[in-house]
């Protein structure tokens, strides 16, 4: 193989303590609402850039009680702001490792590409090649469409 992009071998306890730490994950957003794609067009989003505004407004909120009217959920505002700055440092770590996890399976499937098509590219040199006809029938069939677009030439 001319490119060796990454090498990873996972034992069954590597895969078991990863299983469980995913369970875990799982247990802990369970009770998360989930939005629609409706729903989420119809939110106000708070950028980096309003987030400090939204602080502001909810610190002066807290210093002008007495006018805010009884429905108003100054409470529910300022457990939002804690559940979010809770939230914020283990989203960012979460997606950091999603990240690494999809770089690692990108660096695998280009690594087992390469060694796919090179052998196949010297099976084709061999006249009497093992399996290669059933390969080619294989490659024949029809594409579904997940990640056929660079197979080889039949």
């Amino acid at each position: 193989m001319t490119l060796h992009l990454s090498s990873l071998l996972l034992t069954a306890a590597d895969v078991a303590a990863f299983d469980d730490a995913l369970e875990a994950i799982e247990r802990f957003v369970k009770p998360l609402r989930a939005l629609s794609a409706e729903e989420a067009t119809r939110l106000t989003p708070m950028s980096e850039r309003s987030e400090q505004f939204c602080r502001q407004a909810a610190m002066l909120l807290e210093f002008n009680r007495e006018i805010l009217p009884a429905p108003f959920g100054l409470t529910e505002l300022h457990d939002d702001l804690t559940a979010f700055d809770v939230l914020r440092p283990r989203m960012s770590r979460l997606k950091a490792a999603l990240a690494r996890l999809d770089e690692t399976q990108l660096m695998l499937g280009s690594d087992i590409m390469t060694a796919a098509l090179e052998g196949y590219s010297l099976m084709q040199q061999q006249e009497e090649a093992v399996g290669l006809s059933v390969l080619q029938q294989t490659m024949a069939r029809p594409r579904s469409g997940h990640g056929d677009e660079h197979h080889p030439p039949v």
